[in-house]
C-alpha cells in the first residue's frame, strides 16, 4: 500500500495536514494539491473542526516547492496543458487557504520556497523557527515567483505597519533568500517560536488552543533583519514599476548593495526579471488574490511556453549544473510588452 503524501487527521477539534513526501524535501505534485484541496474544503464545512495545521515530516525544512520537473517533462513533450491543469488547480488551492474562514496554523521549521509558501503564506498564522529560511527563486528556472506570493508580499504588513512592496519586489526578482528574521520582518512569518519548543507548542496547539500555545511559547527572534538594515536602497532601488528604472537606479546606489544584487541575478533568466518586475507592479494594485493569482497564471503561461524555461529547470533541478544558456542574455534586450498585455 502506498503511503499517501500528505497525511490529514483529526485530532480534537485540530485538522492536522503533514506533508508526506521527504525524499522531494515535500515538492508539492497534482496528487498533493489534491489532497489537500478536498481535505480543506470537509474541514471548512465541518463545525467540530475549529483550525487546521499544515506542517511536514521532513528534518530538512517544511517544502522545498512544487514539482517543476513534470512540468518540464510534458513541455517537452509539447505538452502545456498539463502545466495549465497543474497550475490552476493549486492556485485555486491557494486562494482557498488565503479565504479560509477558521484559523490556519502553517508550522515552518526549516527551508520553504514557491509552493511551500503558497500552502503557508496565505493562512492566518505563519509560526516559524529559527530554523526557517524562505526563497521564491523561479527566476533562475525562467519563471516567475507565483502561488499568489507576488499579491500576499506586497500587500501583507510588515513590522515598519505597513506593506513593503519593494522589499517584496527586489526578493521576487533576485531571488533572495529570506533569513527568519527577514521573515518576521515583512510580514511573511507572524509568529516565533524557538525549535526546541516547536513539538510542545504543535502538541498544545492541537489539544488546547491557538491562542494558548501562543502565549505560552511565541518568543522574540533576537537577529537582525538584513532587508531591515537595507531597507532604503532597497525602496530607493525597486521602488519603480519597470525593469529600465530599477536598472537605472542600480546604477547610481551604494556599490555594496548592488554587487549583491548582479551576483543573485547572476544565474537568472532575463525574461524572468522583466516578468517579475512587471507582475509585482501590476499585482501591488490588484485588489484581491484571485486577481493576484490570474496575473501570476496569466504571465507564467507566457514564460512556461518559452525555452527559457525548458533550460532554466535544466540547468538548476535536472542537470544541476547551474549553467543555464538564456535568450536573450541580459534584460534590456527584453520587451516588456508581452508581459504586460496579458496583465489586469
Amino acid at each position: 500500500m502506498t503511503t499517501p503524501e500528505v497525511l490529514t487527521e483529526t485530532r480534537a477539534s485540530t485538522g492536522v495536514l503533514t506533508l508526506n513526501r521527504p525524499k522531494a524535501l515535500n515538492a508539492l505534485d497534482p496528487e498533493m494539491v489534491r489532497i489537500i484541496t478536498e481535505q480543506l474544503e470537509e474541514w471548512r464545512d465541518d463545525p467540530e473542526v475549529h483550525r487546521v495545521i499544515i506542517t511536514s515530516n521532513s528534518e530538512k525544512g517544511f517544502c522545498a516547492g512544487g514539482d517543476i520537473k513534470v512540468v518540464r517533462e510534458k513541455a517537452v513533450e509539447g505538452n502545456h496543458e498539463f502545466g495549465d491543469q497543474f497550475l490552476q488547480a493549486e492556485y485555486t488551492m491557494n486562494a482557498m487557504i488565503a479565504n479560509f474562514p477558521k484559523p490556519y496554523v502553517a508550522i515552518i521549521d526549516g527551508v520553504v520556497m514557491g509552493g511551500g509558501l503558497g500552502v503557508s503564506a496565505h493562512g492566518s498564522h505563519r509560526v516559524i523557527s529559527e530554523k526557517a529560511f524562505a526563497a521564491m527563486p523561479e527566476v533562475a528556472i525562467g519563471f516567475v515567483p507565483d502561488v499568489g506570493v507576488s499579491w500576499m508580499s506586497t500587500h501583507v504588513e510588515s513590522q515598519e505597519g505597513r506593506p513593503l512592496p519593494e522589499v517584496a519586489k527586489f526578493a521576487g526578482v533576485t531571488g533572495y533568500r529570506l533569513t527568519a528574521a527577514d521573515m518576521l520582518y515583512t510580514g511573511l512569518a507572524t509568529h516565533y517560536v524557538p525549535h526546541e519548543d516547536m513539538q510542545q507548542f504543535t502538541e498544545m496547539l492541537i489539544a488546547e488552543s491557538l491562542d494558548e500555545a501562543l502565549e505560552k511559547y511565541a518568543a522574540d527572534l533576537e537577529e537582525e533583519s538584513f532587508l531591515k538594515a537595507n531597507l532604503a536602497v532597497i525602496e530607493e532601488c525597486f521602488g519603480h514599476d519597470t525593469w529600465a528604472d530599477i536598472e537605472e537606479a542600480l546604477g547610481k546606489a551604494d556599490k555594496e548593495f548592488v554587487d549583491l544584487v548582479w551576483d543573485l541575478l547572476s544565474a537568472g533568466n532575463p525574461a524572468s526579471m522583466v516578468a517579475t518586475v512587471e507582475l509585482y507592479t501590476a499585482n501591488e494594485e490588484a485588489d484581491s488574490v484571485e486577481k493576484g493569482l490570474h496575473n501570476e497564471y496569466a504571465i507564467g503561461s507566457v514564460l512556461r511556453r518559452q525555452p527559457n524555461f525548458v533550460e532554466g529547470v535544466r540547468a538548476v533541478l535536472v542537470d544541476k549544473d547551474r549553467n543555464p544558456t538564456f535568450v536573450p542574455d541580459k534584460p534590456s534586450d527584453v520587451d516588456p510588452i508581452q508581459f504586460r498585455s496579458v496583465l489586469s
